[in-house]
């Protein structure tokens, strides 16, 4: 994993990298940068605030704010959910964003491929055995993230806050 540290926290550039080979020369399996992390976030806060299809539209500025999210940085990961679909806005003083379907219809795994491509399978070179083992690798992150919708992300922010709430 390479990570890119800013005043002592993950920059939004950090990237979370597979590499198949040790040279590190970018025949990568998967990456996974902090657009996907951010928007993730950013998403769950969406459905938090009740930003469900035919609900009230969520400004940007709002999501940003709450998330800590850079708001220029946001408007473009949003620009892109929006045109692939996930994500519809409206303009104007009581503009902002809305899912164009329920969050519990939305994966993590579709906005990381999304925002940052495919995963591959299979990578050149090496022994079929280790060739296993990063596919068995790819194939479980894909399970996980294919398995987890906005919703269950939402959900558990709230058992966790919930949780914390009981140990002051």
């Amino acid at each position: 994993m390479r990570f890119a540290r800013e005043r002592g926290a993950l920059s939004w550039r950090s990237t979370l990298t597979l590499d198949w080979s040790s040279a590190g020369d970018g025949d990568s399996l998967i990456t996974i940068t902090s657009k996907s992390r951010y928007a993730v976030r950013a998403l769950t806060e969406l459905a938090r605030l009740g930003g469900l299809p035919g609900g009230q539209p969520v400004p940007i500025a709002e999501l940003a704010r709450r998330r800590e999210i850079p708001l220029q940085f946001l408007e473009q990961l949003f620009a892109t959910l929006r045109r692939a679909g996930m994500l519809q806005s409206q303009r104007g003083v009581k503009g902002g964003y809305t899912f164009t379907k329920d969050p519990s219809e939305l994966t993590v795994l579709q906005v990381v491929q999304l925002l940052d491509g495919e995963f591959e399978g299979e990578a050149g070179g090496g022994s079929a055995e280790a060739q296993e083992v990063w596919v068995r690798a790819v194939t479980a992150l894909r399970e996980v993230l294919g398995a987890t919708t906005i919703a269950d992300v939402m959900q558990r922010e709230a058992e966790a806050a919930g949780a914390a709430m009981y140990y002051i």
